[in-house]
């Protein structure tokens, strides 16, 4: 698992709301909170919440995701999140970078193609989120 710190709320389209939580809770440790109904799914990692919602962008001017973050506490974190996620096959967008504002990350996929950023990021990273 990829030890993080969260992100507060995002709400994603998922063609298949088990496979995505499945995906969030194994990848990311995120536990269910809700399921009102198969179509509906709500996360936590104690901090934030993830909505999955069952549905498929039919709307070609439907606003697209660029990319979600979780955040982990430090640079030796992120580079053993680099690591189980190669062992753990997960899809691999962009592997793991060190940028010039001291951060370092990598993106990877979920089973529905949303990309995901592992970032540490220097003035983030270090806050206490609980």
């Amino acid at each position: 698992m990829i030890a993080n710190r969260g992100l507060r709320h995002l709400a994603l389209r998922v063609s298949d709301v088990d496979r995505a939580k499945d995906f969030y809770s194994r990848v990311f440790g995120m536990k269910l909170v809700w399921q009102p109904d198969p179509d509906n799914a709500y996360l936590s990692g104690g901090c934030d919440n993830l909505a999955l919602h069952r549905g498929l962008i039919v709307d070609p001017d439907a606003q697209r995701l660029d990319h979600l973050g979780f955040i982990v506490a430090s640079i030796p974190e992120v580079e053993s999140a680099w690591d189980w996620t190669n062992r753990n096959e997960i899809p691999i967008v962009h592997p793991l970078r060190r940028h010039r504002d001291g951060s370092v990350s990598f993106y990877i996929r979920d089973p529905d193609g949303n990309v995901i950023q592992v970032l540490y990021e220097p003035a983030i990273s270090p806050l206490d989120f609980q």
